[in-house]
């Protein structure tokens, strides 16, 4: 992606000079589910990104343009609403939050294009939102702190988007930088960074290409397992707001005896977030083979007792994990379908591709996409 043929297509579509602005995808390491359980994770900002133009309408009118779907959406800032095009309301329900919390918006030219493969659990939908909240941060002189970009960003996709998650992947598209993870403490958004050497080893990511139809509400699911369990808790121990604050022996005492399904998924979610504190330790002192073992871990945890995995990704892990080039491996994101995340050693990288393709496409008849991905900068301008 260029500025200049972002710029030139926003022209001919608009006709006004635009303000550009790129915002990152992301992965997450280690740490997962554990951001709406105020726990920890470990995301970082990646080279693909979403890329919007903007600029200021005369009228109180929402032009907006969007690249992979080829379709225009109009609506007014004075009476913002859902629109009938999903991919609008991600851009719709951020004007929408800055609107709620008092800033000053007029009518706005808005073009969308990028990188981010959709539906692979790389967050597109989280880069749509923090795009969107910087360009018009930056279009209405609105000086909204960082911070206040990402929650916007992840209200946004809350009450407009419909889906209840947490702030690490708007947290992430904001605050990202190159070479480094970021440690972030969902619950009091203090955040540190990681470098994250990886010497002569690559992120490798390989797309499923699938999405099964119960992503949605078996995380609306999950959640409310774990708030079950933090509530059965709290009975017993009043300062427990979140699975945070929990141990092993607290759910072994007043949750399995209740509800045997509960206190799986609230045992991962403990476990996990004790493996995310272990990797930290284990980047900070260079120790990439320690860190794959615990992505195993993770994964093995995602399949037996989240159980949000399916049959393609656990495939894809169960296939890397006997090989020595592979560190570790796990899938990334939501679950039921997106991406494994896997630390290649950089040379095996096109052989692996080649036969995990063929195997993966005899298993299900389906094709392999494969991203090398590396770690980039937050949310900014883009010239």
């Amino acid at each position: 992606m260029n500025a200049q043929d972002l710029r030139s297509t926003f022209k001919r579509l608009f006709n006004a000079e635009p303000i550009l602005v790129r915002s990152p995808g992301r992965i997450n390491i280690i740490g997962e589910h554990t951001d709406y359980n105020g726990g920890f994770v470990m995301p970082a900002a990646i080279d693909k990104a979403i890329y919007v133009a903007i600029s200021k309408r005369e009228d109180d009118e929402i032009h907006l343009f969007s690249e992979s779907y080829q379709q225009f959406d109009i609506s007014s800032i004075k009476n913002l609403q859902k629109s009938e095009n999903s991919w609008a309301n991600y851009i719709l329900g951020v004007a929408d939050q800055l609107k709620e919390r008092g800033y000053a918006l007029g009518g706005f030219n808005f073009y969308i294009d990028g990188d981010v493969p959709l539906g692979a659990g790389l967050s597109s939908s989280a880069a749509v939102e923090c795009a969107t909240g910087f360009a018009l941060d930056q279009l209405f002189s609105l000086e909204v702190p960082k911070l206040d970009i990402a929650l916007v960003a992840q209200k946004a996709e809350q009450t407009f988007a419909g889906v209840n998650c947490g702030i690490m992947d708007q947290f992430a598209s904001v605050f990202g930088q190159k070479d480094q993870a970021i440690m972030l403490d969902c619950r009091s958004m203090q955040h540190s960074y990681i470098p994250l050497k990886l010497d002569g080893y690559k992120l490798l990511l390989l797309n499923t290409n699938v999405k099964h139809a119960l992503a949605d509400s078996a995380y609306n699911k999950r959640r409310a397992q774990c708030e079950q369990g933090v509530a059965w808790i709290k009975e017993h121990y009043p300062n427990v707001n979140t699975l945070r604050d929990v141990t092993l022996e607290m759910l072994e005492a007043h949750v399995k005896p209740k509800d045997e399904e509960v206190f799986k998924k609230c045992s991962f979610v403990v476990k996990e977030i004790g493996r995310l504190l272990t990797a930290a330790e284990q980047l900070v002192n260079g120790n990439l083979h320690g860190l794959g073992h615990l992505m195993f871990e993770t994964h093995e945890g995602l399949s037996k007792d989240y159980e949000v995995s399916c049959k393609e990704l656990d495939f894809l892990v169960e296939e890397v994990k006997p090989l020595d080039e592979v560190l570790g491996a796990r899938m990334m994101g939501g679950g039921f379908g997106g991406c494994t995340i896997n630390i290649v050693k950089e040379e095996k990288i096109a052989d692996l591709i080649e036969e995990l393709s063929s195997k993966y496409l005899l298993q299900f008849g389906l094709k392999l996409d494969a991203y090398i991905v590396q770690t980039d900068n937050g949310t900014s301008l883009f010239n």
